[in-house]
């Protein structure tokens, strides 16, 4: 099990897509930085979860969802690569599609499963961080 020491400071909250495949292999995207992300990003004010993954889905990659849930699927923190606390809430999501339109925040998409996350360079603290507890959920065979 994974434990977290959780400090009392600024959290930016970030909201998360969890887009699986058959497989429960998980969507990411590739940053023009060569980087990978999980898809969503921070709320703006007023904004439900819902509709901050709806937006971020649409800016980033110009793609529309089908749906997302309601409630939380994984809540987990983790330092960014700047030294900025994130409190990262994810959301099952599902797209109506993956034809997406390139940008400097997604130049490409793919599915990854946990063990392939942890084992890659090029992957942001919370997309390992994510890896770890979903390979706990969901162990490779």
């Amino acid at each position: 099990m994974v434990t977290m020491e959780i400090p009392q400071c600024f959290y930016r909250l970030s909201v998360k897509a969890l887009i699986l495949d058959r497989n429960n292999r998980f969507l990411l995207v590739r940053e023009e930085n060569g980087m990978w992300e999980l898809p969503g990003g921070g709320l703006d004010h007023g904004e439900t979860p819902q509709e901050g993954i709806k937006r971020e889905i649409w800016e980033e990659m110009r793609l529309k969802t089908k749906s997302i849930a309601d409630q939380p699927s994984y809540f987990f923190t983790v330092k960014n690569h700047n030294g900025i606390f994130i409190a990262n809430v994810m959301y099952q999501t599902s797209l109506v599609d993956l034809r997406y339109v390139a940008s400097p925040e997604c130049t490409e998409v793919r599915y990854y499963s946990a063990q392939e996350v942890l084992d890659a360079d090029f992957m942001y603290p919370n997309v390992k961080a994510f890896a770890s507890i979903f390979s706990e959920r969901y162990p490779a065979e």
